[in-house]
């Protein structure tokens, strides 16, 4: 059964632009993308969106539905009643490029200043071991699509543009926290954490999580536990006592 839906889509570039009414035909079990798509087909040619695997798995058509970051292909159209106006605009964090692609290439950045796996240096290839239990605390971070509306939403660099170039925000966080727990990473960390990718900045409301596609507790198996090893690193007194003592027995 299909039925006529009203969308606003937001339309320009760079230099500026505007939300567009259509009406489009919606047809049972299609998705947001399948809308975007028809209109391509039907009455805007020239309307840009970023897509690849319509499947939730390439996290490349992140847009926001109704405010909402979320993932145009699994957004299904039956979450919406049928006299519901949908409003589809690009990512509100990132620049816009054109239509509903923006420039993501912040995170990219993000994703080079992190420093790389460094393993114990007598150790060669093949002779890693872990213990399954080392596998299972990180493996839940590699499920991340990079889809980005965890970085979308995060409100340290959504509401203020000058906080960009000193935090990273939670996917890359998330990243350092996954490296930390890492039992065969030598680097320590938390100094760079604190200092270079600003996890102080986030107050942890949770917000990452809540639009994560892939449902990572990105907040509480994440950036909880790297906050408390940098608090334990550097405010703990009992450490800090410890460390002034051996500096003195040195």
């Amino acid at each position: 059964m299909s039925y006529e839906a009203r969308f606003k889509v937001w339309r320009g570039d760079a230099a500026g632009g505007d939300l567009e009414d259509y009406a489009v035909e919606v047809n049972e079990g299609e998705v947001v993308l399948d809308i975007i798509h028809r209109l391509q087909a039907t009455q805007a040619p020239d309307l840009a969106v970023r897509w690849n695997c319509k499947a939730g798995k390439c996290g490349s058509c992140s847009a926001e539905v109704n405010g909402m970051p979320r993932l145009l292909c699994m957004t299904r159209m039956s979450t919406f009643t049928e006299d519901q106006t949908i409003t589809v605009t690009p990512l509100r964090t990132f620049p816009v490029m054109r239509d509903l692609v923006t420039d993501v290439s912040f995170n990219y950045q993000k994703a080079r200043e992190v420093q790389a796996f460094s393993p114990p240096t007598d150790l060669q290839p093949g002779e890693y071991r872990m213990q399954q239990v080392d596998v299972e605390r990180s493996q839940e971070f590699r499920k991340c699509i990079e889809c980005f509306l965890c970085q979308d939403v995060c409100h340290v660099v959504r509401d203020h543009e000058d906080n960009k170039t000193s935090f990273a925000g939670p996917r890359f966080l998330m990243r350092v926290a996954e490296l930390d727990m890492h039992p065969l990473d030598t680097a320590d960390r938390r100094p760079a954490a604190k200092e270079e990718h600003g996890l102080g900045y986030c107050n942890i409301t949770k917000c990452c999580t809540e639009v994560c596609p892939e449902h990572i507790k990105i907040t509480d198996n994440a950036l909880i536990p790297l906050k408390e090893r940098v608090v334990d690193r550097h405010y703990d007194p009992v450490v800090w006592l410890g460390n002034k003592i051996r500096r003195r027995s040195s």
